[in-house]
C-alpha cells in the first residue's frame, strides 16, 4: 500500500498531509496570520515605537493585552512583523502611522513634571514644547524640583537604549549642597555608596566653588536611579539645595534659556545614537543651526539665566514654584 507523504509544518511543528496548512495557521500570535507575516518587514513592537506609542518594552505589553490589531485581527504574541506600506495596524481601533522622528532638547525649569499628564493638575514639560507638533516622551527622569537638560523624543528604540543600564550613559549635574563636603565624603561618592536599592556605581565628583556656607559640586553618574544624586549626597551627610542637569551623554545644555527648547543637530543625533550602540540614522536634510524655539511666556518663570551665587559659567534661570516632599516626582 502506498504511503501518504507527510511533512512538518514550520509554523507549528505538527505533522500534516503534504501541501496542507495546519488549522488556523495564520500567525497572529495565536494561530492567525495577517498579511504582514513573519518574513520581511519590521517587528511589530518596533513599528509601534516608531509611531510614538511607547518604547518597545511597553509596546510588547500592549500587544500581549490584545489592544493591537494587524489587518483587522488582534495580535497577542511575539514575532509578528509588519510591512508599513501595505499593512494596517491599529491600537484600540485607532490606525497608526509612523511619525517623523523628532528629538528635542529642553531646558526644564523646576516646578514642571517630566510626564505626559498629572492627575493632580500640576504643570508638565509638555506645556513647554507644544509647538513641536508631534507626540513626545521624556527620556528618563528629571524630578519636579530639579532643572536642566531633558531630552524628549518619539523614538522608542533610542529611548529604550538610552535608559538601559547596559549602556551606562553618563549624566552630569551641577549640584548645590549644604555645607562643605570633606574629602572623605567626596571619596565615598567616587567609590560608590550603599543606598536602599543597592550599591551605586562610582561617581565622578569635583568641587566647582563655594556659595557662602554651601558648596557647588559637579557630579557625573553612569546610571539613572530615582533621585539618585540627592540620595547619594544625603548618604554622605549633605542635603541638596539645587540640582541642574548639564549633560546627557554627548548632549550639553549650553546657554539654552530656561524653559526654551531646540531640535538636536544631525551631529548631536549621530553622537547620541553611537553612545546607545545604534547605527547612524538614515541621512536626512540637515537642519539649519539650532535656534531657541518654543519661548512662550510661562507663568512663574523668570528670564534670568545665571544662578545667584552659582559657580562661574552656570546657566540656569529662575525656578518655578517649590514643592513639598510629597510633591516630588517618582
Amino acid at each position: 500500500m502506498a504511503t501518504r507523504s507527510r511533512s512538518r509544518s514550520p509554523e507549528s511543528g505538527r505533522r500534516g498531509p503534504a501541501g496542507r496548512q495546519p488549522a488556523g495557521g495564520d500567525r497572529t500570535g495565536r494561530g492567525g496570520k495577517p498579511s504582514g507575516g513573519w518574513r520581511g518587514g519590521e517587528p511589530l513592537q518596533r513599528f509601534l515605537a516608531r509611531c510614538g506609542v511607547a518604547a518597545r518594552r511597553k509596546a510588547e505589553e500592549l500587544i500581549r493585552q490584545g489592544r493591537v490589531t494587524l489587518n483587522g485581527r488582534p495580535v497577542r504574541g511575539p514575532g509578528v512583523r509588519v510591512h508599513p506600506e501595505r499593512d494596517r495596524v491599529c491600537l484600540d481601533g485607532r490606525p497608526l502611522r509612523p511619525e517623523r522622528p523628532t528629538y528635542v532638547l529642553l531646558h526644564k525649569p523646576e516646578g514642571f513634571l517630566a510626564a505626559a499628564r498629572d492627575p493632580r493638575g500640576r504643570r508638565t514639560v509638555f506645556d513647554l514644547v507644544r509647538e513641536a507638533g508631534v507626540r513626545l516622551h521624556p527620556v528618563g527622569r528629571l524630578d519636579w524640583d530639579s532643572s536642566g537638560l531633558l531630552l524628549l523624543t518619539n523614538d522608542g528604540e533610542l529611548t529604550n537604549r538610552l535608559i538601559h543600564p547596559r549602556y551606562h550613559l553618563e549624566r552630569t549635574y551641577r549640584v548645590l549642597v549644604a555645607g562643605r563636603p570633606a574629602e572623605e565624603a567626596l571619596a565615598a561618592l567616587r567609590r560608590g555608596v550603599l543606598l536602599s536599592d543597592g550599591p551605586t556605581l562610582p561617581a565622578r565628583v569635583r568641587v566647582l566653588g563655594r556659595a557662602g556656607t554651601d558648596t557647588w559640586l559637579e557630579v557625573a553618574l553612569a546610571e539613572g536611579r530615582n533621585r539618585q544624586v540627592r540620595r547619594m549626597l544625603a548618604a554622605v551627610g549633605h542635603d541638596v539645595k539645587k540640582l541642574v542637569r548639564t549633560r546627557l551623554g554627548p548632549l550639553a545644555l549650553g546657554d539654552l534659556p530656561l524653559g526654551a527648547w531646540r531640535h538636536l543637530t544631525p551631529a548631536e543625533l549621530a553622537s547620541l545614537r553611537a553612545a546607545a550602540g545604534l547605527a547612524p540614522a538614515p541621512t536626512r536634510r540637515a537642519r539649519s543651526a539650532p535656534s531657541h524655539r518654543g519661548r512662550r511666556p510661562v507663568p512663574g518663570l523668570g528670564s534670568r539665566r545665571a544662578v545667584p551665587g552659582g559657580p562661574p559659567g552656570s546657566a540656569r534661570g529662575a525656578a518655578g514654584p517649590r514643592s513639598s516632599p510629597t510633591d516630588r516626582q517618582r
